[in-house]
């Protein structure tokens, strides 16, 4: 089976994740969903997606395909729907939103055309960016299970407070937890490869820590919580995820929120998450180009790739940060911020020039001992020029 994720017209609403990546490399619950995929079909999956990501997400096509929406997550029944696909048959829920398609171009010029399969059961996919910490609680359990089902976890040792069932926390090779309060009460914990959880930290489930990342001293962290690879928290986080490379090492709060990756949130950040008056949180939609309502009564920090801001930062409920942003001041930012802006609201907001962009870039890549891709430069560039 040759499996590709494909992104659609859903890419834009989860902008600004998905200008630096397809949409099945958003991270939700433990793994991307082009993780998950793979995990379900055991083979390696390629993608379908915008030109100009296409030299980092590489698209390989075959005879006989099976293209399934990135923006679906994966689910035991909607698996073996997928694999009985035949030559020519489209996959749609009871909606008419397109899942799937199997196509074989001279198999499917003999038949004469495609048909139609309707798929009644419900299913998770992702349509909206705060989606991403919405279905958070539910799709971390369920990668909870399936990544750690008849494997054993480390042990925690007797420095640390487990409250709840051992078997709702699981420990990869390689962590150092020393002196936490670890609540698996309100759902597991997954603790990943080579990361540190430092004394004094509190951590309720669901909450998932990936390879290499750090909880720093006296941190506070609701579910339900992801931290991708190579991340370093601190302070009070709630139902947050982080994709990866990315800190929020110091004290504020961040709450109902998405990171993506390579960005920095200052010492003593806040992004408010609730309306003062409690009602329903609009939100920057780039797809209408327009304040949207989410229907949520919390919704907090939206900031994509590479975003960065000063201590003692303030964001309004529900603001969106697009990619590559360099902000500072300590008074409230603006509720939709483009990407490549630098700046503050009260002395204004301007671009970002490319050149310092890669510079800066550059340096913080080299403290995590990666080098920038040329492929990599390239695509910030084009984003730059395109926005």
């Amino acid at each position: 089976m040759n499996i590709i994720l494909s992104d659609s017209e859903v890419s834009e609403n989860l902008l600004p994740f998905t200008f630096t990546r397809p949409m099945s490399e958003i991270r939700i619950g433990i793994n991307t969903i082009h993780e998950k995929w793979e995990r379900a079909f055991n083979t390696k999956i390629s993608y379908f997606q915008t030109n100009y990501l296409s030299e980092l997400y590489p698209f390989v096509y075959a005879k006989d395909n099976f293209f399934i929406s990135g923006n679906i997550l994966p689910d035991e029944n909607l698996v073996k729907t997928i694999k009985l696909l035949k030559v020519g048959e489209i996959l749609k829920d009871t909606h008419q939103n397109l899942m799937a398609f199997r196509y074989d171009f001279e198999k499917l010029k003999k038949q004469g055309g495609a048909k139609t399969v309707i798929y009644e059961n419900d299913y998770k996919s992702i349509i909206h960016k705060h989606d991403i910490f919405t279905l958070n609680h539910e799709v971390l359990i369920d990668d909870f299970n399936n990544l750690t089902k008849s494997r054993k976890s480390c042990v925690l040792n007797d420095s640390n407070k487990l409250i709840g069932n051992p078997r709702n926390l699981f420990i990869e090779e390689g962590a150092i937890i020393s002196g936490a309060t670890i609540n698996c009460e309100t759902g597991p914990v997954y603790i990943g490869k080579n990361t540190l959880i430092m004394e004094g930290s509190c951590i309720r489930g669901p909450f998932a820590l990936l390879d290499q990342s750090v909880v720093k001293m006296g941190a506070k962290i609701y579910g339900a919580t992801t931290i991708g690879p190579c991340c370093k928290v601190g302070g009070e986080i709630n139902n947050v995820v982080m994709f990866g490379y990315s800190n929020k090492a110091h004290d504020g709060y961040l709450g109902n929120a998405v990171v993506g990756e390579w960005c920095n949130i200052g010492a003593g950040t806040d992004a408010s998450n609730l309306k003062n008056n409690y009602s329903e949180v609009a939100q920057w939609n780039y797809a209408s180009k327009s304040y949207e309502n989410t229907g949520l009564q919390f919704c907090g920090l939206m900031m994509g790739d590479h975003s960065k801001c000063s201590i003692g930062s303030m964001f309004n409920t529900g603001t969106v940060v697009g990619v590559c942003c360099n902000l500072f001041g300590a008074d409230f930012h603006r509720s939709f911020i483009p990407s490549f802006s630098t700046g503050n609201r009260n002395k204004g907001y301007s671009k970002y020039p490319i050149e310092k962009l890669l510079e800066s870039e550059q340096a913080m890549f080299l403290r995590r001992g990666i080098e920038m891709s040329e492929d990599y430069k390239k695509m910030l560039v084009t984003i730059s020029n395109i926005q």
